[in-house]
């Protein structure tokens, strides 16, 4: 196992054992920038996540969203800040969430965890923009 993968599990387990249930993402995002992570990026129907650290990339694979040719849905601004505004308040596990963003027509999303941005995209280009908190952990 690399210095970069044994970083991040180490990271994601940090988090796992301090984060709240509601409101809890700002404490994994400082727990990942403390270990030098500075962006993660998700490709949403496959549910890869892309893992950009100061040790090196790291790829996380998590069960895929759908297989085969399946069309996408239009990108819906609403719905994604209802599938943010439920796994905020702890609502939601992280694979409903991103099930959440792909019904809502996101097909990538990009965590800049020094700026504290999170931004969603769609496939015609359309995207929305959300700030989170810093925390002290």
């Amino acid at each position: 196992m690399s210095n970069a993968t044994a970083n991040l599990r180490d990271a994601l387990e940090r988090a796992s054992a301090i984060r709240p249930k509601a409101g809890g993402f700002p404490y994994l995002a400082e727990a990942l920038r403390q270990a030098g992570v500075r962006r993660c990026r998700m490709a949403v129907p496959s549910h890869a996540m892309l893992y950009l650290t100061e040790a090196g990339p790291v790829a996380v694979q998590g069960e895929p969203l759908c297989t085969g040719m399946v069309d996408v849905a239009p990108f819906d601004r609403e719905a994604l800040v209802a599938a943010l505004r439920s796994d905020q308040a702890g609502e939601t596990s992280f694979p409903e969430f991103v099930e959440g963003c792909w019904k809502a027509g996101v097909v990538w999303y990009d965590v800049d965890l020094n700026a504290r941005t999170c931004t969603y995209y769609g496939a015609d280009g359309d995207d929305y923009t959300e700030s989170y908190p810093g925390v002290d952990i």
